[in-house]
Formats: C-alpha cells, structure tokens, sequence
C-alpha cells in the first residue's frame, strides 16, 4: 500500500510567505475586514497561526501588505515588452492592468474603498505612496520619464489619472456599468491624451506660483 500524499507541501520561506498573503488577499476579498480573522487566513493556508504571525505581524499589518500589493501591481516589467509605438505601449499596458486587477477583483474593490478597515492614516499613507509609484511606474514604462523629470504638476496629471483608473474599474467590476472593452478603451484613450497632448502642452507653461519675467520696455 502506498503512502499517503502530505496534505500541505513543505515550502521555503518565500513561497510559504507568498502563500499567506494570496490566501489572505482572497479572503479579504470574499469578507469584510472585521469578519477575517488571521485563524481563517491561517486555516486557508495551512500553517500555525504563530507562523502567520512570524511572517507578518497581526491582522492589520497583513492587511497592510495585501493593499500594498493590489495597489502596486508588480510585474509589469517583467510582463509587458517596453516596445512599439507610444499607442502600442499604452494599449499592451492597460490590457495588463485589467488581466492582473481581474485575477482580485473583489480584493481590489475592497482595498480602494478602504475595504471595512475606516480611516486609517496607515491605509490611506500606503494608497497615497502607492499612487505616487504607479506614476512613476507609468511614465518610465512609456519612455517619458526623462522628459517629465520634477515637474509637480506633470506628476500630478498622471496621479489624477490614476483616480480615474479606479473610478473606471468600479464602474466594470462593481456595477457593471462599463464592460471590459469600454473600460479599455476609456483608459487607453486618456492616458493617450495625457501623455501625447497634455504633458507637452503643460511643459510649455509656466510653473504655477513661479512668476513669468516680464517683457522689457523699449527704449524711447
């Protein structure tokens, strides 16, 4: 008679950790925070409570990472090629985006609306900081980094165009007012404008706050 399969597989630390914060991003995502217990997120994973604990602290600093995650989407380096024309490169990586959004789409939601946790300075810092990186993330993907360089008000525009990815993804996933494609689209189509239009035309501008030199008078 052979042996019996181990239910849970030994993993290392890396995976085992990686493990527990997809369980604990699903769960999230099924529940209200006050209804998901770190022992449910343990149970889901297979380990010992004191192991999740080890890993990541209470309930609320794992929470703390899984908004960290949904809202930094990492990977998009690794998965979309950073080539092709600017339309290309803004298509290929707002098609990623809604792949990787969809694969959590409930734990998503959940983290953009705060997720049942309140107002939490901690949450709100994480989403702030979070919004800040995928503006870099963006512009750097789309080779307009250098061109943007410290410019508040150019980061500013595409930070705001993040508050209309969110806005986007709630009408697709939540109420279903918009469908994948429109949503697409949408998306594809603005940050087109804003990198292709609205930039360059905001480079051309001055500063606000920075006072524009005034024209010398011709001599009499």
């Amino acid at each position: 008679m052979s042996a019996l399969a181990p239910r849970w597989k030994r993993l290392e630390p890396d995976e085992r950790r990686q493990q527990i914060l997809e369980c604990a991003m699903r769960l999230f995502g099924e529940r209200p925070y006050a209804d998901v217990s770190t022992t449910d997120i343990a149970r889901e994973a297979g380990v010992a409570r004191g192991l999740l604990n080890h890993y990541f602290g209470q309930k609320r600093d794992l929470y703390l990472k899984v908004v960290k995650r949904m809202l930094l989407m990492p990977g998009i380096e690794k998965s979309v090629p950073m080539t092709g024309t600017l339309r290309e490169r803004v298509e290929r990586s707002v098609e990623w985006y809604l792949d990787t959004v969809a694969t959590h789409g409930k734990t998503y939601l959940a983290v953009i609306g705060s997720g049942g946790i309140g107002a939490d300075p901690d949450v709100e810092r994480i989403i702030a900081e979070a919004d800040d990186v995928a503006a870099s993330r963006t512009l750097e993907f789309l080779g307009l980094k250098a061109e943007v360089g410290n410019d508040s008000r150019q980061r500013a525009m595409i930070r705001s165009y993040g508050g209309l990815v969110k806005s986007s993804i709630r009408e697709w996933l939540r109420d279903g007012t918009l469908s994948r494609e429109e949503t697409h689209l949408l998306l594809s189509e603005s940050l087109l404008l804003i990198v292709r239009d609205l930039l360059p035309q905001l480079a051309r501008t001055a500063t606000p706050g920075r006072a524009t030199p005034a024209k010398p008078k011709a001599q009499k």
